[in-house]
């Protein structure tokens, strides 16, 4: 009697265990068991401030993505790489923004979509981008008489 529930409760923890390690690897999107919910694209910036990996990418207001990395290449320019939803189709004459929630809220990139019928696959490369304003910069050149 003691062994048989021994046996029952260890079955139990496996099942447990084996149920707790799918759903782990089905909610972190690992590509193991399914095929991952998104795709990347690159976007080329002359100036990023502020933008952050993780940061959120938005479509008229409503998140479809996030940054998954910033890095800089060998001609000095900022790229970012955007992971965004599969149900999105991306024009590839489609536009990248920085832009930012409210005066000093966080920065998010702002796709602007385009009317192509050809669409960007999966490691396409948005040049058509609008850098970050520097605020700081605007109030040197307003406070200073630099504004023109």
């Amino acid at each position: 009697m003691k062994n048989s529930i021994e046996f029952l409760v260890g079955i139990f923890m496996i099942a447990g265990f084996a149920a707790f390690g799918y759903l782990a690897l089905q909610l972190g999107e690992v590509s193991l068991f399914s095929e991952s919910k998104n795709y990347t694209v690159t976007a080329q910036f002359d100036n990023i401030a502020g933008v952050k990996k993780g940061a959120s990418v938005q479509i008229a207001g409503v998140v479809v993505g996030q940054v998954a990395k910033i890095w800089l290449d060998e001609d000095g320019v900022a790229n970012v790489s955007l992971e965004v939803s599969k149900t999105i189709e991306l024009p590839v004459d489609s536009m990248a923004s920085v832009k930012s929630q409210g005066l000093i809220g966080d920065k998010f990139i702002a796709l602007s979509l385009g009317g192509d019928e050809e669409l960007f696959k999966a490691g396409g490369v948005i040049t058509d981008t609008e850098s970050a304003v520097d605020i700081e910069s605007l109030i040197s050149k307003f406070a200073f008489g630099d504004v023109k």
